[in-house]
């Protein structure tokens, strides 16, 4: 399990640093990633979850 929360600290890590640093001038463009970006990460959340339940059915 430790392998996927190293994992999901990078993608949170790299969400906030777009968010503060990387942002994009049009507003369209930058809430399209945004949005791709908290996708991603609400899927691999949902993967973790599924990967736990998985783990604790064995």
């Amino acid at each position: 399990m430790k392998p996927h929360l190293i994992v999901f600290a990078v993608l949170i890590t790299a969400f906030i640093a777009y968010n503060f640093f990387f942002q994009m001038e049009d507003d369209r463009t930058n809430t399209a990633v945004n949005i791709i970006l908290a996708s991603v990460l609400f899927g691999y959340i949902a993967f973790m979850a599924y990967a736990l339940l998985k783990k604790m059915k064995k």
